[in-house]
């Protein structure tokens, strides 16, 4: 039978294969390839498919191969957007943490966060 709309439902999902939250809980590193891997021959069995929540993908049975590749489709695709923002992530960190002295930093504003709370006044060394 098709869906009526494209909402999902309140009901809770079960749980997987009788694991827990915390089995779950891990890196959130994901990996495009190996979601790639295990939906490209899945998708090879149908020829083409709608986009997801689109009316002609909501019009289909739910048993229908075409509607599960489709979702197969966008999850690999959901993979590949949060991977490459990932790795863009990465990048920036390493570049930020290469600009300054972040321990140095760190440790200054320890010292004049303890000078205010002590009432002192925080006179910063110069070179001369």
């Amino acid at each position: 039978m098709a869906n009526e709309e494209c909402r999902p439902t309140k009901e809770a999902a079960p749980k997987s294969m009788g694991r827990t939250d915390a089995e779950f809980i891990g890196s959130r590193s994901v990996s495009w390839w190996s979601v790639h891997e295990y939906v490209a021959p899945r998708l090879a069995e149908v020829d083409s498919w709608p986009m997801v929540g689109t009316p002609t993908w909501c019009a289909l049975h739910d048993d229908d191969p075409i509607k599960l590749a489709a979702i197969f489709d966008a999850a690999q695709h959901w993979t590949l957007r949060i991977e490459t923002a990932q790795e863009a992530m990465a990048e920036a960190s390493h570049e930020i943490s290469g600009v300054a002295d972040w321990s140095a930093i760190a440790q200054s504003k320890f010292r004049h966060d303890s000078a205010i709370a002590y009432g002192t006044y925080y006179i910063p060394r110069v070179a001369s």
